[in-house]
């Protein structure tokens, strides 16, 4: 049986968590059309309670923030009353659960924007590939640039969501300033082209993603609200022409904020990590509180990482969509089941809720075997 502070406790300020191990937001695309978990979403993170946390999927702050089809919202009083039914679950039996709180921007189609509106983004630059609709894939748009006075009713939009997530029962939020969405493209001066004091300078590209920390703090409060940051990761074309330097000054400005944790993807999301001369270390350096790390992390790099003080916390992604007994697998060195990739996306209980845990019998025979 394996020993590691992977499995120690560990606290995020007030949040107790049972063990490091964190379960990612994995977008799953199985909600209602208009963004209502379904009751298979209840068993789904009620399984993968026994993670430290669960940051639940990426879920939509408004219509406006949509890109994707079938994923969930917290913008409606229908959303925040099924999401209800998760968190409980969750807590019932012992575990913890943070909402992702998610604005695409230019990562969307109109078919997915209320009255079939164009995407909105920092500035009108059309991104590569294309968007997921419930008709299919079709292909991106080029999006319309938000005006400033629209930037108050945008953060507003942030506090109900958070607001929201509060009143359906969560552990905190995170922001998702991430993968190429809509506060990650305001950072990038490869999709930020405005000349108004939101563009240009680094100070004034970071100046609403920090605006929206700010008010999402102001509707909860610091110890409840982390933060997600991809340095490398490259959606829809989005670029940065400093991405150290950008990242360095974003998140030491984050730092001031005292928030509960950093979490901070490793590379480019779902690919090689740190190959890319990015210095993942002097985030960490710059960050005053909890780091946690994600990106192709398994057991052997999980502990490395841990017992050289890289990482506070481990976020696992696809390991737990065929796993939902993650952790305990890992501690007992059973092998780990492999997910059938046909049924990451959209569909019904297939592939969400059926992928079995260990059995008693199964736990016994890895610990004696130990």
């Amino acid at each position: 049986m394996a020993q590691s502070k992977l499995f120690e406790p560990f606290d995020l300020g007030p949040i107790h968590l049972r063990n490091r191990a964190v379960m990612a937001p994995l977008t799953r695309s199985r909600a209602s059309s208009d963004g209502v978990p379904k009751e298979m979403h209840v068993e789904y993170y009620r399984q993968r309670a026994g993670a430290g946390l669960i940051i639940a999927e990426a879920t939509n702050i408004t219509e406006e923030g949509r890109g994707y089809a079938w994923t969930p919202g917290i913008y409606s009083d229908e959303q925040v009353t099924a999401w209800k039914k998760v968190t409980d679950a969750v807590h019932a039996e012992g575990g913890r659960i943070v909402l992702q709180l998610w604005h695409v921007g230019r990562i969307s189609h109109p078919d997915l924007q209320p009255n079939g509106g164009l995407p909105v983004a920092p500035s009108a630059v059309k991104p590569s590939g294309k968007a997921f609709t419930e008709e299919g894939f079709k292909d991106h748009v080029e999006p319309r640039a938000l005006e400033e006075a629209e930037f108050p009713r945008l953060i507003q939009d942030y506090v109900k969501a958070t607001r929201n997530a509060r009143a359906a029962g969560f552990d905190g939020v995170e922001v998702h300033s991430a993968n190429g969405y809509l506060l990650d493209q305001f950072l990038r001066d490869g999709t930020n082209k405005r000349t108004d004091r939101y563009g240009g300078s680094v100070e004034n590209r970071m100046r609403l993603p920090l605006e929206v920390v700010d008010a999402v703090v102001g509707a909860w409060n610091k110890e409840h609200v982390g933060i997600r940051i991809s340095p490398v990761t490259v959606m829809g074309g989005s670029s940065e022409s400093d991405q150290q330097g950008v990242f360095n000054t974003y998140v030491e400005e984050l730092s001031k904020r005292g928030l509960a944790y950093l979490h901070v993807i490793e590379g480019q999301t779902q690919g090689d990590r740190a190959k890319d001369g990015f210095d993942y270390d002097a985030l960490r350096q710059r960050f005053d509180g909890p780091y946690m790390g994600n990106n192709e992390y398994d057991f052997d790099l999980a502990i490395r990482r841990l017992d050289e003080g890289k990482v506070d916390l481990v976020c696992f992604g696809r390991p737990f969509i065929a796993n939902p007994d993650l952790v305990t697998r890992l501690r007992l060195g059973a092998p780990l089941a492999e997910a059938n990739k046909d049924t990451f996306y959209g569909g019904d209980e297939r592939g969400y809720t059926d992928y079995p845990a260990l059995t008693p019998e199964e736990k016994a025979r890895y610990v004696q075997a130990a």
